[in-house]
């Protein structure tokens, strides 16, 4: 794919409701779902608009800012409901394009993207023309929810793919080799679920070793899930940035060594490469339905962050790396 057009001066977040200051990113949840569902979830789908709302009421009150959505094309994204949830909880949101791992889809979505170079094109177009734009199916590109799902499309500000347990199947490679063609066509961040939070480096070695994506322009999730803190500072190393995200599930027993494994970041001077997040996708897992939700992040997270590393430094992780993490310089429309 041949890169896009010349860029605008300086880079910009890409949100819902159009491209703003990194700066204006705020207090940000850094890996979060609003709607989402799958077939390795039957009955927990995110499809809620209302509940979106008031879960987004629920973060703003405890100090959020702006939401990242990392649920990519084909996983109900409501994509057209985006926009009606910023205006209307006055939260930032920034979508995702990209693609999952192929157990998370039923057949019929992943037909017709039998490339590397279709599926690159889809997310170019869902980055610089709106998602749904290229044909997504069903509630991906919009649905009849509570907000106003008319005029135009919203763009995504990320693409989002996924690596397997300890390795990379023929569907993750497949699928980093597009979002590498998309991040060179557009300057996208590319953002990697890692199974279990493993397989970092064999991502690092594929996107930007074999494929030259620039390291600070990928993010890896789930790390908290694996605590090897040796692979966790290589990682950082590379100028990757890391994502903890998902600390209030009770099937990561691991996430209880989150405090441990970010101390040893900062120590060793990697403070600037750590994003934090929810990770929150059942609807029994929002506040409003009585779990932790996106608001445990500041809740109850930020201040044992605080207490293990400094107030300072976990404010960089929740401000000032996310708005260069999400930041690109998007190219000019023609």
């Amino acid at each position: 794919m041949t890169p896009g057009p010349a860029a605008a001066p300086g880079p910009t977040v890409r949100t819902v409701l159009g491209d703003i200051a990194p700066d204006r990113l705020g207090v940000c949840d850094a890996h979060d779902h609003l709607f989402m569902s799958s077939p390795q979830l039957p009955g927990q789908e995110l499809a809620d608009a209302d509940a979106a709302a008031a879960e987004l009421r629920t973060f703003r009150d405890a100090g959020g800012t702006s939401v990242i959505q990392w649920t990519p094309y084909g996983m109900g994204r409501n994509a057209a409901e985006l926009p009606w949830l910023a205006r209307e909880s006055g939260v930032t949101i920034v979508a995702a394009t990209g693609l999952h791992q192929a157990a998370h889809y039923h057949p019929d979505v992943l037909e017709g993207l039998s490339t590397s170079t279709d599926l690159a094109e889809l997310f170019v177009g869902e980055l610089t023309e709106g998602m749904g734009a290229m044909g997504a199916p069903g509630t991906d590109g919009g649905s009849a929810g509570s907000g106003d799902s008319s005029g135009p499309r919203p763009r995504a500000g990320m693409i989002k793919v996924a690596g397997g347990f300890h390795g990379l199947d023929r569907h993750a490679r497949y699928t980093m080799t597009a979002a590498a063609e998309a991040h060179r066509a557009t300057g996208a961040p590319i953002g990697v679920h890692l199974e279990l939070g493993t397989g970092g480096l064999d991502v690092l070695d594929l996107l930007c070793g074999e494929l030259a994506v620039p390291p600070d322009r990928v993010i890896l999730g789930h790390l908290n899930r694996s605590p090897d803190f040796t692979v966790h500072r290589m990682a950082a190393d590379s100028g990757a940035y890391l994502a903890f995200d998902g600390p209030s599930r009770a099937n990561h027993p691991t996430d209880w060594r989150m405090p441990d494994a970010v101390a040893a970041l900062c120590d060793a001077g990697f403070a600037d490469r750590i994003l934090l997040g929810g990770d929150t996708t059942t609807a029994a897992a929002r506040a409003v339905n009585g779990g932790p939700g996106l608001r445990y992040l500041l809740r109850r997270l930020r201040p044992r962050l605080e207490a293990t590393v400094g107030a300072a430094a976990v404010r960089g992780m929740l401000t000032a790396n996310p708005s260069r993490a999400f930041a690109a310089e998007w190219p000019r429309p023609t």
